[in-house]
């Protein structure tokens, strides 16, 4: 077999997700003839018939199932290598991702003082999304609070963060100085679709193997604050300085006892190589400490 070329792997891919011709033409910017002649192109290339075009539109082949998984694994390959290419001949940009309300401008001002002649942009991620960020390459280091699932990730803790109960002012259990799990053992807790983050967050099971409650599901810091302001949940969050009950008089935390503290990593591609990348992680490891 011939070396594949991309350019057909790729119409062929856009022709199996359309499973049309000519709506696959039109998104590959092809008139229906060359882009017929593109897979029979890539048939000849993989020796084996891999679409049919039938009444009702465009069908795999049996051949053509089993070649597309692959090919497109070919195609994020390419791409892949593409990017770190470009970020090993262009070391002079980085993009910083975080998450949540945690705070990188320490280290950026310190990357930007160090090199000033770089260009430095910050993106702030969604609460799930830094690992699909960084191997996606729309950010090139992340700080997170982990769980973060570490496969093709390099992972750094940086400092741990006590984790509190957030629940309304008017609470059973506000204004107590701290609370245990047994305090709560009967209370809803909102859940999240990730299973790491959703069992450290609700800390399920319990340390005596029994389950957390139940509780909604969300994928909002929003959509959770509103639950616990009204009464139909409780939370466990990181504690921070007013954050969420500085601007809202109607909910309040108090300090979680007898649990493992919450931590804040930096995390990067393995094996990057983007010399921005290692001077952040240095200087977010010296300079971002718990806010206070």
């Amino acid at each position: 077999m011939s070396d594949l070329d991309l350019r057909l792997v790729r119409s062929f891919a856009v022709v199996a997700e359309h499973r049309h011709f000519g709506r696959a033409a039109a998104e590959l910017h092809l008139t229906q003839s060359s882009l017929s002649r593109q897979i029979v192109r890539l048939e000849r290339q993989v020796g084996a018939r891999l679409l049919d075009r039938t009444p009702q539109g465009t069908r795999l082949t049996e051949a053509g199932e089993a070649f597309l998984p692959l090919a497109a694994d070919v195609l994020r390959a390419a791409a892949d290598a593409a990017a770190r290419a470009r970020a090993v001949a262009r070391p002079s940009r980085i993009t910083v991702g975080y998450t949540g309300n945690l705070i990188v401008t320490a280290a950026v001002r310190e990357l930007r003082r160090h090199h000033p002649g770089a260009e430095v942009r910050t993106q702030h991620l969604a609460w799930d999304d830094a690992r699909a960020a960084l191997l996606e390459h729309r950010v090139d280091v992340a700080v997170v609070r982990l769980p973060l699932r570490a496969a093709q990730l390099h992972v750094t803790v940086l400092y741990d963060e006590p984790r509190v109960l957030l629940l309304p002012s008017d609470h059973r259990l506000a204004g107590k100085e701290s609370v245990t799990l047994d305090d709560i053992a009967d209370e809803p807790l909102p859940r999240a679709l990730d299973p790491e983050w959703d069992a450290f967050w609700r800390i399920d099971p319990r340390p005596d193997g029994r389950p957390a409650p139940g509780g909604p599901f969300v994928d909002a810091v929003e959509d959770k604050i509103e639950l616990v302001a009204s009464g139909q949940a409780v939370a466990i969050i990181p504690a921070q300085p007013g954050p969420v009950t500085g601007y809202r008089a109607d909910l309040t935390t108090v300090p979680l006892e007898g649990v493992e503290p919450g931590q804040v990593a930096v995390a990067t591609r393995a094996g990057e190589r983007n010399r921005l990348v290692a001077a952040f992680r240095k200087y977010a490891e010296a300079l971002l400490t718990p806010p206070g």
